[in-house]
Order: C-alpha cells, then structure tokens, then sequence
C-alpha cells in the first residue's frame, strides 16, 4: 500500500506536501530537483530506493514548494522558505532529530538544513554534494540542454531522463513522465531560478553534523572536483567514489548501498521483496470520451496539454474524496483510483464528471467494487476490468455503477440510483445490471 500524502503549512501559508512509511530512526529523503510523491515510485530506482530506507528507518519524503503535491503555480521560493518548508514537514512528522539524505542539487537543502537546524540533523548522507545551485546547469549534457526546454519541454525531459538514467530506456521513460507530472516548464524555470541564487561556501564549514558523501567517478553529470571541495570543507566528513556512469544511482548496487549502511549502521543486504497483496476496495475508472476525435479537431498539443491539466484536476479530486490514483501503465487517457468506500467513489466520480466538462473534455465514469491484487505501483484484477468496462458503457459526463456499488452506497451517499438494465460487457462473462448516479 502507497503512504498517504499528508500535508502542512509552511511559515508562510503554502501548502507542502509530505509522507511517512516505516518505522525506527527518522530519515528525511530529498529528491534531486522536482518531486511527486505519488509517481515518484514509478520510477524502478526510486522504488526501490524508498524499499531499502523504510525497511530500514522512518522514511519521510516530502514535494518541494511549487512541485508534485505541494502547493503549485505561483508561490515564493527561496533556500530560506525550502528550509523552512523541511523545517515544518519534521515537526509535523514528530522527527526531533533525523537523518538528512540528498541528491544533486537537493544536497543545498540537506546541508542548509544542516546549518539553519543542527538540532534536527544527527547525520548527512550526500550523494553528488553541490555548494552552489548554479553549477549543475553548467555542466556538459545539461547546460546543452536548457535551451530545448523553451522549445519543447517534452523533448526537455525526456533528454534529461536518458542522461541520467541512461541503462534503462524504459527507466527513462518513466522518469520523465515524472518530471512533467512533478512541474510545469514554468514552474521548472522558477524552481531553477531560485536553486541558481544559492551559495553555501561561506557555511558550509560550520555544520558539525557527520556526513558521507558519494559519487560515481565516472559520471556524466557530476563534478568530481566540486564533491572533493564539499568533503574538505566540512568539518566530519569522509568522501566515498564508486562506479558508474549515471547519476541516479540503483539501491540495489552493493557499492552504493555497503558504504551508506556502514555509515548509519544499518544492514546492507537488498530492500525486501515486496509481493503482490490483495484488497477488497472501489474502483473509479474516467476516461477522456472521444479522445481520438478530439486529437484531430484540437490538435495533438493543444489535445494533450488540456488533458494533462484535466489529470491534475482529477487526481486532486479523487484525493480531496479520500481515495488515491493508481499509477502504472493504463488504456486511453484517463485515471483509475481506488477507494475504501462507495460513498467517497462517487463524490469523486461527480466531480470528475465537472472537472470534464469544465475542460471541454468529457468523461466516462464508471465504478466498481472487488478485490484486486496490489502489486507495486498497480492494482489488477477481474474487478478493474469490469469498472472499466462499466465506464466505457457510460455517456460522457454520465457515472454509472454497478449492483454491488449501489448496494454498498444505498444508505450512505446523498444520490439516487436511475436502473439502467442489464448490459453485456465486453470480456465480461455474465451479463451486469448498472445504475446511474442522480442528484437526489
């Protein structure tokens, strides 16, 4: 089962997104650049990042100001609000003292956390250590690449995703999906801008907490010369160097993963498996209706821009009702979410059927409920085909449910049921009575 995204109020008022899983010592994890809490995992080396530290450790993970879950568009950034932003996510967490690990450019937040907070940060695990956030965008291969981001920011990510995940196309792939989910080219820019204006040369020097700083001595983007000149500086630190070529190093390397358990004290052997588990819950299916058709009228860029913002909205929605979307590889362009109750399904399934129509996109909604087989990032099973087949049967901006949906939200949500009949779904066996959902 995925964590749940929680949230808290920064110093400010601006919302930062951040979750919990695992038990033990806290440890406060930093994506590199631009996070999403909820996708993040489908990327397999994050995936299996987060197994190996929350087997390990009470592992936090949290969405910077203006990316992912947390507050988005237009909102301040700074290296103070970041560290502030980390500063509220700890308390809320009840981490009084933790281990702080970061990534690349995320290593500024780590060690100004460091310094602003040293009663919080016991130990520092820095993996590509930076002491200014301009030097990352000078590097060869990214620096080539910044111009491209104006142009085509799909292009932009998926460029940047082979640089760093180079081994696996499909690793890439994922990885900038992420990375457009995680920001918009604009919320990109500001994000980059307010990295740019940080310098921690003249503190770095004063942070006391012991620290381990990795990096591939191979690496595309890296820098070996700037990691050096962070262990120098640092008053307990100890410089490790592995190999490889790409940054985004895999937690299933015993070289990257032996150094950093001798440093916490933890065991070194691989994250646990983690198997398929079933569950009963209530499945939401919505699907953009006609999106062949609406790819030729509008255009594909226009098309696929209004979509991507239709997916936040859904996503929010489905969230705000209680339930949580389901990553992983879907049909058509649409989202599939699961729920612990009929009653917060269809809440849902309304909204999103506004959400649609306030695009111009319609929906088909549909909702099911049954067990499926919970495995990674995915949910599988008889069930989930069945609400899929339920929406596909529905008119755009029409929610239709099954018997056994109706039954469960007879009594609790304030709808009305309009018997539809009995239809014949495709690949499903037997024939299925569906209802639509009606203002009462």
């Amino acid at each position: 089962m995925r964590p749940q995204v929680q949230y808290v109020r920064s110093v400010d008022g601006t919302s930062i997104a951040y979750c919990v899983q695992g038990e033990g010592t806290p440890l406060l994890h930093l994506q590199p650049l631009l996070s999403h809490l909820e996708r993040a995992e489908e990327v397999s080396t994050n995936r299996v990042q987060f197994a190996w530290l929350a087997a390990r450790f009470r592992l936090i993970r949290t969405d910077y100001r203006g990316t992912g879950l947390s507050q988005r568009g237009v909102v301040p950034r700074s290296l103070d609000l970041t560290v502030q932003d980390l500063e509220a996510v700890l308390a809320r967490a009840g981490a009084e003292r933790c281990i702080v690990f970061g990534h690349g450019p995320s290593t500024l937040y780590a060690l100004a956390l460091a310094h602003r907070f040293p009663a919080r940060v016991s130990r520092l695990v820095l993996y590509n250590a930076y002491l200014t956030g301009g030097l990352l965008w000078t590097l060869p291969g990214i620096a080539e690449l910044l111009p491209v981001a104006d142009r085509d920011w799909e292009m932009f990510s998926e460029m940047v995703a082979n640089i760093l995940y180079g081994w696996s196309a499909e690793t890439a792939r994922a990885a900038a999906a992420v990375f457009r989910a995680a920001a918009t080219r604009e919320e990109f820019h500001a994000h980059r801008t307010a990295l740019e204006a940080i310098d921690l040369s003249g503190i770095v020097s004063e942070i006391t907490a012991p620290t381990l700083i990795v990096y591939p001595r191979d690496g595309y983007v890296t820098d070996p010369e700037a990691h050096r000149r962070v262990a120098a500086m640092l008053p307990d630190a100890r410089l490790v160097t592995i190999s490889g070529r790409f940054v985004a190093q895999g937690f299933d390397d015993p070289e990257m993963t032996g150094p950093v358990a001798e440093f916490l004290g933890v065991p070194a052997g691989p994250a646990p498996p983690t198997g398929p588990a079933q569950d009963t819950v209530v499945i939401l299916f919505a699907d953009i209706a006609e999106s062949t058709a609406l790819t030729e009228r509008l255009g594909d860029a226009p098309f696929r821009a209004r979509a991507r913002e239709l997916d936040v909205a859904l996503r929010r929605i489905v969230r705000e009702a209680g339930g949580a979307p389901v990553e992983g590889k879907l049909l058509g362009d649409g989202v599939l979410a699961v729920f612990t109750s009929a009653r917060g399904a269809i809440e849902a399934a309304l909204g999103c059927g506004r959400a649609g129509a306030a695009a111009g996109l319609g929906l088909h909604l549909g909702i099911h409920a049954g067990d499926v087989i919970r495995d990674g990032d995915n949910v599988y099973g008889g069930a989930v085909n069945v609400a899929a087949r339920v929406a596909a049967a529905s008119t755009p901006g029409e929610v239709l449910v099954s018997d056994t949906v109706r039954g469960l939200a007879r009594t609790s949500a304030e709808v009305a049921f309009a018997d539809r009949g009995e239809h014949e779904l495709r690949g499903i066996a037997e024939r299925l009575r569906l209802f639509a959902v009606t203002a009462r």
